[in-house]
Order: structure tokens, then sequence, then C-alpha cells
């Protein structure tokens, strides 16, 4: 396999340019020598047949159908060099012998050619020069009683010669010139790419703040930069998520390890009765518990932050799936005393995955649950409107402020967790349930007030129902 030579962006610019450029150009120069030629030709032709009717009105016949020359008419017409002006002519009889010629041909003689040629252009020479002639018999009475024969030098078509080597020779050289301009400005007009290529060079992972200068001219460089830019700030927020996510994770996981830990070490520098044991035991258990719960919720969460994850579609009945979670919490609601209210409008069916809108459910009526006080109620609506069904969770627990309600699906945000040191939780829930409305293409809103009680709205559109 034959490798070119690698060229750069700019020279290959600059070299598409001058191929298109060239066949332009060289059609352009083929076109001014045919035409040229062609003009110069005709001329000639013109010029021939002009001096070929001079002389035929020289020519006159007798009674015995012999023609005469009016020699001093002709001959004071053409000049007596055969460099200067010349045009030649020529006589010849019915036999082809010659009667007279113009004294400018001095020695030299034009051929008289077979009568298959009359009345045509024929290139020749005289005495090595270049010549057009042209021979026409002289008729009488449907009969040849001669010929005359006229030539010119085509010395005139020195100048289509001449035009062709200049052509040739500054083909090249245009093209060289040609090739040069369009490399100055292709290297000017790419300079943005050149700025790119700069800064990328310069990003790193410890150096995503760099982005590139947008050109001034809003063309397609400004448009790529633009995008580049973006780009750019999407991963770098993708990678401080990232970091933020690896940091709060472990702070989470770290903090029940060390707990567990620190009651072990306290319950084995003594012996210890078997209640205290027990206690100490079962403490450790509800903190592996917990661990588990944040490993489980960090798999869902990372398992669901690539997009394009395969959902199920399947009949899905909102208001059984909503009755079969609600009955899972009978044990935390007994412990709080919460009385849960729902208005549960029947059938509502739609296309979408029962599994990951379970989990929406469950973390949602959860978090209802745990911020809700002893002895308060919790409300569940789920109706059908034009369009869509709506399910709300309203419940009157400790709230969220204004401030903090643009976080909370932030992964391991909690508002204010110090007000409430009573109440165990990773941040984690809200994070899994947007994410997991956003790939079920359900609408999600919340509205809280501090002290107050908190409502959570979801829509799920009817556009594809069984």
């Amino acid at each position: 396999m034959i490798k070119f030579f690698p060229f750069s962006f700019k020279n290959r610019i600059a070299f598409n340019y001058i191929v298109s450029g060239s066949i332009l150009i060289g059609l352009v120069f083929f076109f001014i020598f045919q035409i040229v030629k062609y003009s110069v030709n005709q001329h000639i032709d013109e010029e021939v047949h002009e001096e070929l009717f001079k002389h035929l009105n020289d020519v006159t016949l007798d009674a015995n159908d012999t023609y005469l020359i009016q020699v001093d008419q002709w001959r004071a017409r053409e000049h007596n060099s055969i460099t200067v002006n010349p045009v030649f002519v020529q006589f010849y009889d019915n036999n082809k012998l010659e009667i007279d010629k113009s004294p400018n041909l001095k020695d030299a003689n034009l051929q008289l050619l077979d009568d298959s040629k009359n009345d045509e252009f024929i290139n020749s020479t005289l005495n090595k020069i270049p010549i057009r002639q042209i021979q026409t018999p002289i008729v009488n009475n449907n009969l040849t009683v001669g010929y005359v024969v006229v030539a010119m030098s085509l010395e005139d078509l020195e100048i289509v010669a001449i035009l062709e080597n200049i052509l040739l020779i500054s083909f090249p050289i245009i093209l060289v010139f040609l090739f040069l301009f369009a490399r100055f400005f292709a290297g000017k007009s790419i300079k943005p790419v050149s700025t790119i290529i700069e800064t990328s060079s310069l990003i790193t992972k410890d150096n995503l703040n760099t982005r590139i200068p947008l050109p001034v001219n809003k063309d397609e460089l400004y448009v790529l930069s633009q995008n580049i830019n973006n780009l750019l700030d999407r991963i770098e927020n993708a990678i401080q998520r990232e970091k933020q996510f690896t940091s709060d994770a472990s702070h989470e996981l770290r903090t029940p390890l060390a707990v567990i830990k620190g009651t072990l070490e306290v319950l084995i520098r003594k012996p210890r009765t078997t209640d205290e044991y027990n206690e100490k035991i079962n403490y450790c258990i509800k903190e592996v518990d917990r661990i588990n719960n944040l490993v489980d919720q960090l798999l869902l969460l990372a398992r669901f932050e690539n997009q394009n994850q395969n959902i199920k579609s399947e009949e899905v009945f909102l208001d059984a799936l909503l009755l079969d979670t609600v009955s899972r919490f009978s044990n935390q609601l007994k412990e709080k005393n919460i009385s849960i209210k729902t208005s549960l409008e029947q059938d509502c069916v739609i296309l979408s995955d029962s599994y990951l809108i379970s989990i929406v459910f469950n973390n949602l009526i959860s978090n209802a649950i745990k911020y809700s006080r002893n002895d308060e109620k919790i409300d569940l609506i789920l109706k059908s409107q034009l369009s869509n069904y709506q399910f709300i969770v309203k419940d009157n627990g400790v709230g969220i402020s204004k401030d903090d309600l643009n976080k909370i699906f932030d992964s391991f945000y909690r508002s204010n967790p110090s007000n409430h040191p009573d109440i165990k939780g990773t941040g984690i829930g809200l994070s899994i349930v947007k994410r997991l409305c956003d790939l079920l293409k359900i609408d999600i809103s919340i509205q809280s007030n501090l002290g107050v009680g908190t409502t959570v709205n979801l829509i799920f559109n009817k556009s594809n129902p069984k």
C-alpha cells in the first residue's frame, strides 16, 4: 500500500484549493488558446479568400477559351519580398503548366494539387516557410481552362505558438503562487483550530477549568469551540459530582464502621453481663444493617446513573402498587402511631417499569414516615386528569427550608440534620427518586415549608396506556 506524505490540515486545505483552481485555470487557458488559434486561422483564411477573389477578377477569357491575365494590375498590388506581407499567387493552364506567378515567389513555385483539393485550404511549405494555400479552377462554359493558386505565409500563427509556450510556462508558476497564497489564507482561517489544539493540550483531569477562547466570527469554528466548552463544563461537573459522591460515600460508610469498632472495643475491655452483650451486639447489628442499606442504595444509584438503562414496558396498576407499598411500612407506622389516609382512584393503568416505580413509591413514603412526628397523618392521593395521573404524598413533618429545596436531589444532601439528630438517613433516597423519574419520564416537584410539612407531586403521562 502506498503511503502518501502526511499533509497538515492547513496544507490539505491549500492542496484541495490548488486542485480545484488548477482545473479551472487549465480550462480557462485551454479555451483562451483555442479561441486565439481559431481567430488567427479564421483571419488567415479570410485574407487568402480575399486575395483569391482579387486575382480571379484579374482574369479574362478570349474567344478561344484562353484566359488572359491582367498582369500590370495584379503585379502592382504584390510586394517583391518573400518576407514582407507574403501573399503568393501562381497561375496554371488547363494542362497544369505554369503561366505566370507573383514576383515574390522568385524561383519558388506553389504546388498545384489534385483537383480533389480544389477550393480547400491546405497547409504546406515554401522554401521551408509554412504557408496556407488554396487553389481554384478557372471555369468557362463548365470547362476548366486553368487554375489560380493563392498562398499566404503562416507567420501569424507564430503568435499562437508563442501563446502556447507562455501558457504552458505560466501555468505551473501560477499554481505555485496560488498554493502559497492559499496556504497563507488557510493558515489564517484555521487559526481558531490551532487555538483549540493549544488549549486542549492544557486540559487535564487536574485542570478542567481552562476554556477555549471563542472566535470573533460566529461560524462553524465558533460553534465547535462553544460545544467543546460546553462539553468541558459537563465533564468538570461530572468529575466534581464524582469526587463529592466518593467523599460522601466514604464518610457515610466510615461512620457506622467507626461506631461498630468503638462499641466492640468497649465491649472487650472487661467482662459484661449477658444483657450488656446482647445490647451492644444488637446495636452493632443495627449499624451493619445501616451499612447494608447504604450499600444497596449506592449500588442502585450507580446502576441508574446511566440514562440508557433497559426499561421494561408492562402494565402497571398504580393504585394497587401503592397499596402494596404502604403495607410494607405497617411496623414503622405503628411505632410512630402515624395514620395514612389514602384517596386512590381505581384502574390507573400505564405502561412502564413496575419495579422502578415501586422504588419511587417506597422512597417517598419512607421519607414521609421518617420525617413525620408521632401521632401525625400522611395523605396519599392518586387521581386521574385529562392526559395524566397525579400522585401526591403530603405529610405534616419537619419540612424543608426554602434555601434547601434546590439541593434535595443532590446525593447525600440532608437538610439541617443537626435539628433532628434522631432521624437517621443517608441523603440518597431523593437522588434515586429523581434519577428514576428522569428515566421513566415522570415529572416530579416538591413544595415544603419548614416546620409545616412537605408535599411531593408526581405526574404520570397517559400517552401510552394499556
